[in-house]
């Protein structure tokens, strides 16, 4: 299959995941609860409610988040989360009355007798969790949806796999493929152009699960490199049940990687930064590409197998 690859910017600032299109609440949003004698183990519960209008007690009326300790109120009792406070020029912004450093404890103590279900409860999470705890859960719930693995534009889709996967096909006009091996060519006319040459997805079923092979083109330092990887549709702890082998070469020589395929939790630009899978030096490729050296001509095959 010829396949000619589009354009893009290289990042390398750290292994940070910042692909997400999804709002998970940060580890410093995971308040330390002990100072209440609140339990931070989340507990699930079968059923449990809370009416709307206490909801919208502990909701900041300036970012609309829930409030966590040390939430902070003014003289007349207006409240508002203590994140938000610098972001008002420290006047209360209902009735614009100066703050001070007055915490509402007695909100803090209601919002600790709570019950809510998790956000994701749409997606399928039927569990009830104390408030304090339930910022944690969300962080980690197996039900949360995923972004978009499509990496060739700052796609804000989100959803779980089956929706995903009609919208790589249908939207981005994915290339979808059954089967565990795969055979592709990649045909690039200027392959000195790599910061105009940047990468191709495939998509592949096989094993009842869906998997993403990623292919482009980008800069180690100041050397250009090609770099192939595979990522898995669902979730961490399943993606390393599955291995996978890449193989490229020409001229009597080949480049063998085997690895783990790795969770579309992991943004593309993580796991492209990690150097976790097949690089390739642009010399390399176009030794392997053979000819005059003028086009980029890589074949590349490969295997993906589920591990016993």
């Amino acid at each position: 299959m010829d396949t000619s690859m589009a354009s893009g910017n290289p990042f390398f600032d750290d292994l940070q995941n910042k692909g997400e299109a999804i709002d998970h609440p940060q580890n410093e949003d995971i308040m330390d609860c002990e100072s209440l004698n609140i339990p931070s183990q989340a507990a699930v519960k079968p059923n449990g409610t809370v009416s709307s209008s206490v909801r919208e007690l502990l909701e900041c009326p300036v970012c609309c988040n829930s409030m966590y300790p040390p939430i902070l109120q003014c003289l007349n009792g207006h409240t508002l989360c203590s994140g938000c406070k610098p972001k008002v020029d420290n006047r209360c912004p209902t009735c614009r009355h100066e703050l001070g450093n007055i915490r509402c404890l007695a909100l803090e103590k209601l919002a600790a007798s709570l019950e809510l279900p998790c956000k994701y409860q749409s997606f399928g999470c039927n569990g009830i969790y104390p408030y304090y705890s339930k910022p944690k859960h969300e962080y980690q719930c197996s039900y949360r949806p995923y972004g978009c693995p499509y990496a060739g534009s700052e796609c804000t889709v989100i959803g779980d796999i089956p929706h995903l996967v009609a919208h790589l096909k249908d939207d981005h006009k994915v290339d979808m493929h059954n089967g565990c091996t795969f055979n592709h060519r990649y045909v690039k006319s200027n392959p000195h152009e790599v910061e105009n040459a940047t990468w191709m997805l495939t998509v592949f079923s096989c094993f009842g699960q869906y998997f993403c092979l990623h292919f482009e083109a980008f800069h180690i330092g100041l050397a250009p490199v090609y770099i192939a990887f595979l990522r898995f549709m669902g979730d961490n702890n399943e993606a390393k049940n599955y291995s996978y082998s890449l193989e490229v070469g020409g001229n009597g020589r080949k480049l063998i990687w085997q690895g783990v395929a790795r969770s579309i939790r992991d943004s593309h630009r993580k796991v492209r930064d990690s150097f976790d899978g097949l690089i390739i030096q642009r010399n390399m490729a176009l030794f392997f590409s053979g000819g005059d050296r003028k086009e980029l001509k890589l074949r590349v095959t490969g295997r993906i197998w589920k591990e016993q």
